[in-house]
């Protein structure tokens, strides 16, 4: 080993010479604002999404020279592209790698372990430059890809998964809330039609809203959640801070409370409590009577329908607000307690698999930027994880 820690046989090659020289015809870029949600031709730029959109424009397509490695001027983002694309505008360096010595996916990855620092929105080309690449014989940077490609290409398939748990919730939602489990024979109502044993209430009858604030000298000891501790979709709080550095009133709530954003409601930030604390007056605290359990509540703050009254209701251009007053109007149907239960129970399960299936995600980066790591600077061998067969 020499002294950076290195097998005596790796090579340590200047960044320039990883590169290949490639001659190719300007193509146009794709500005941000003709992006389309879909397209023959996906367009890749800087920006931390791996597709931020799609073209139809042919001319801007690069279909040559692949694989290439995009690194994001500005972002410091490195992406790798095996397929045609269009480029997005500005900001953007195409880094062939010189396939002579390098294995493309292993010069990504060598790329993705440079700690490459963060001067702002300033250009960051000049800073990759200076670095120097780690370059192990062809067959063992091979090895060392196929290690880092096995883990990420686990994470997507988590990352998959969610996304068809979160688009089953909203296919359910809009179903459950409006037809029920039971498949019971349907009734005409002022909000159309809905399961016969439903009945038509607004919100201010089955919830109210508590009103209790805590002054700075009485809140020291209790859980603060601000709007930031809310994740948009989720029903369930998943972090907090303390109240210690509080310099004014905040909103009083407890276990069971239903915690509401109503600040950009279109955000849809709504969460059940599950301890006590205060929060930001820019939260509403619900409280749900004896004929509404409190996570349909939550539930129910979630559907398009009740977003879309929020957002309706909210005033203000920079910082729109909702309030209780029109909120407490919206119409909906309510079912029983025992078919509350069972329209929660489902909801509930899938948000269960989705926690599980984040958590497995989190596992893995973590695990990936360990081996990335541990594998550019030949602390581990990749070899022997080939031979076993990596199970993740």
């Amino acid at each position: 080993m020499n002294k950076i820690n290195l097998p005596v046989y790796w090579e340590i090659l200047p960044f320039t010479s990883c590169l290949k020289k490639v001659k190719t015809k300007k193509k146009l870029s794709i500005p941000k604002t003709d992006n389309q949600e879909s397209g023959e031709f996906p367009v890749i730029d800087q920006g931390a999404s791996f597709i931020p959109g799609w073209t139809d424009s042919a001319e801007a397509v690069i279909s040559d020279n692949l694989p290439v490695v995009i690194f994001g001027d500005h972002t410091r983002v490195f992406k790798y592209i095996d397929f045609p694309f269009a480029l997005g505008a500005d900001g953007t360096q195409l880094l062939y790698p010189n396939d002579e010595i390098l294995d493309s996916h292993f010069f990504y990855y060598a790329l993705l372990n440079l700690k490459v620092p963060n001067k702002g929105y300033n250009r960051h080309y000049r800073y990759l430059r200076e670095f120097s690449v780690v370059c192990p014989p062809l067959p063992e940077q091979r090895a060392i890809a196929h290690v880092l490609q096995t883990i990420q290409e686990a994470k997507l398939t988590r990352q998959s998964e969610i996304a068809l748990e979160r688009e089953r919730k909203a296919a359910l939602m809009d179903f459950l809330f409006s037809h029920g489990t039971k498949g019971e024979p349907r009734k005409q109502a002022e909000i159309g039609e809905i399961p016969e044993s439903w009945e038509i209430v607004q919100l201010k009858e089955i919830a109210n809203l508590r009103r209790e604030n805590v002054k700075p000298k009485d809140s020291q000891s209790l859980n603060f959640v601000g709007l930031e501790h809310i994740d948009s979709g989720e029903s369930t709080l998943k972090r907090w801070g303390d109240a210690s550095a509080m310099k004014s009133a905040k909103n009083r709530f407890y276990p069971d409370d239903v915690l509401y954003g109503k600040l950009r409601s279109y955000l849809d930030k709504a969460v059940i409590a599950e301890m006590g604390g205060v929060c930001s007056t820019d939260i509403l605290v619900f409280t749900a009577n004896s004929k509404m359990l409190p996570r349909f509540l939550v539930y129910l703050l979630h559907t398009e329908v009740f977003v879309n009254h929020a957002v309706a209701t909210s005033t203000g251009i920079s910082h729109p607000r909702t309030s209780w007053d029109p909120l407490g109007k919206f119409t909906f149907a309510l079912p029983s307690l025992p078919e509350q239960r069972a329209i929660t129970s489902i909801f509930q399960a899938i948000d269960e698999k989705t926690a599980a299936l984040e958590q497995e995600t989190q596992h893995l980066d973590e695990l990936f930027r360990a081996m990335l790591e541990e594998l550019m600077t030949g602390q581990r061998s990749a070899v022997p994880l080939i031979d076993i067969e990596m199970d993740v």
